[in-house]
C-alpha cells in the first residue's frame, strides 16, 4: 500500500507540476510562428528540468534510455515514421478518399516544422520517460503500457469528439510507439517516428491534426466513405491507419519478443 501511494504521489506531481508550471509561463509575440516556437519549448523545457530532477531523485533506479542504440534506433524511427505516414497518406490518395486541392504560402515553415519536432519529443519524454519506466521498474511493464496509452489518449481529448474510430486510431498509435520503443530500447526511435508523422502528416500534407494555429504547406479534404477518408478528422480517422497502426505494432511487438529470447 505505501509503495502503491507513494508512486502516485510521485505520478501526480510529476505531471500536474509540470502541466502547471508549463501553463503559467508565457512569452508574448505578435509573429505567429515565433509565437508558436516558444509555446512549445517552454512545456519541453519544463519537462526536460521535471525528468531530470526526478530521475536524480531516483538515484539511478530508474533510467530513460537514450544513447544506448540511439543510432540505429534514430534510423529504425525514421524507417518507421516514412513507412507510417507514406502508407497511410499514398492509400487514400491513391483510393481517392483524400485530395489535395490547393498549396499554401507559409512563411517560416522550418521553424513550424521545428516547433512540431520539439512538441513530440516533450510528449514522449512525458508519456515513455520517467512516468513509463518508474511504472515498469516499480511494477511491470503491462501496467506501464496501460496507464502511459490512458494519459496519452486522454491528452488527445479532440479524438473522443471526432468518433470512436479516432479514439482506436489514438490508442493504437500509442501501442505500436510503445512496442517501437521496447524493441528499439530507445526513447529516439518514437521521438523519430512520430516526429515524421507530425511533421508530414500536419505541416505538409495537412491531413493530420496539431493544434488549431499550425499552418500547412497544402490543404487536404476528405471525398470519400468518412469510415475510410477519416471524415473532417482525415488520415487520423480513417480505418487504413487503424490496421496500418496495428500492422507496425505486431512487427516490433515480434522484433521485441524475438530480442528478449535471444537473451535469454
Amino acid at each position: 500500500m505505501k509503495k502503491a501511494l507513494i508512486t502516485f504521489l510521485k505520478i501526480f506531481i510529476f505531471f500536474f507540476g509540470w502541466a502547471a508550471l508549463s501553463g503559467i509561463i508565457n512569452i508574448p509575440n505578435e509573429n505567429p510562428a515565433i509565437w508558436r516556437f516558444t509555446a512549445e519549448l517552454i512545456p519541453f523545457v519544463v519537462m526536460v528540468v521535471f525528468t531530470v530532477g526526478f530521475l536524480i531523485i531516483e538515484r539511478s533506479k530508474v533510467k530513460i534510455p537514450v544513447t544506448e542504440n540511439g543510432i540505429n534506433g534514430t534510423i529504425v524511427g525514421i524507417l518507421a515514421g516514412i513507412v507510417w505516414i507514406g502508407l497511410s497518406a499514398i492509400i487514400l490518395l491513391i483510393s481517392k478518399q483524400l485530395e489535395i486541392v490547393e498549396k499554401n504560402d507559409v512563411p517560416m515553415l522550418w521553424l513550424w516544422m521545428l516547433s512540431a519536432f520539439i512538441n513530440v519529443t516533450m510528449q514522449e519524454l512525458l508519456i515513455r520517460g520517467y512516468l513509463y519506466q518508474l511504472l515498469k521498474i516499480k511494477y511491470n511493464l503491462p501496467l506501464a503500457i496501460v496507464v502511459t496509452t490512458i494519459i496519452f489518449t486522454l491528452l488527445h481529448g479532440g479524438a473522443f469528439e471526432a468518433g470512436l474510430l479516432p479514439v482506436v486510431n489514438v490508442i493504437t498509435m500509442c501501442l505500436f510507439m510503445t512496442a517501437l520503443y521496447e524493441s528499439e530500447r530507445t526513447i529516439i526511435a518514437p521521438i523519430m517516428a512520430h516526429a515524421i508523422w507530425n511533421v508530414i502528416g500536419a505541416i505538409v500534407l495537412g491531413g493530420v491534426s496539431l493544434a488549431d494555429d499550425y499552418p500547412s504547406l497544402y490543404s487536404m479534404v476528405a471525398l470519400g466513405n468518412k469510415l475510410l477518408s477519416g471524415g473532417d478528422y482525415k488520415i487520423e480517422g480513417s480505418i487504413v491507419v487503424l490496421i496500418i497502426n496495428i500492422m507496425l505494432m505486431l512487427i516490433f511487438c515480434t522484433r521485441y519478443k524475438r530480442r528478449q529470447a535471444k537473451e535469454r
